[in-house]
């Protein structure tokens, strides 16, 4: 069973910065599109920004310019950079890890992350 571990989240200003972490396995970060998603009190859990195994990423139009999402395969991490925290941006984080097709009839695998609170007080 492969484990995702967030880290990184907290208290922070508006107008602060905040780096969040996820580790993962050597094996998951080989293949997987990994993204980050949040969930704020009353709302549905929505994507904030992803990125594929080859470095390619996209983003929610709501944090375009502000945040920025990275991984580092070889130390099996992704990174978000958040930048400019508005109070919106208050949510609990989550990474994900999609591994794709794994064989011929389309299975998939996909994880989850326990996620870290990320609060922005105005």
């Amino acid at each position: 069973q492969e484990q995702l571990v967030e880290s990184g989240g907290g208290l922070v200003q508006a107008g602060g910065s905040l780096r969040l972490s996820c580790v993962g396995s050597r094996r998951l970060f080989g293949r997987a599109l990994m993204a980050w998603y949040r969930q704020a009190p009353g709302k549905e859990r929505e994507l904030v920004a992803s990125i594929t195994s080859g470095g390619v990423a996209s983003y929610a139009d709501s944090v375009l310019g502000r945040f920025t999402i990275s991984r580092d395969n070889a130390k099996n991490t992704m990174y978000l950079q958040m930048n400019t925290l508005k109070p919106d941006d208050t949510a609990v984080y989550y990474c994900h890890a999609d591994t794709g097709p794994l064989n011929v009839e389309g299975s998939r695998l996909t994880y989850w992350g326990q996620g870290t609170q990320v609060t922005v007080s105005s």
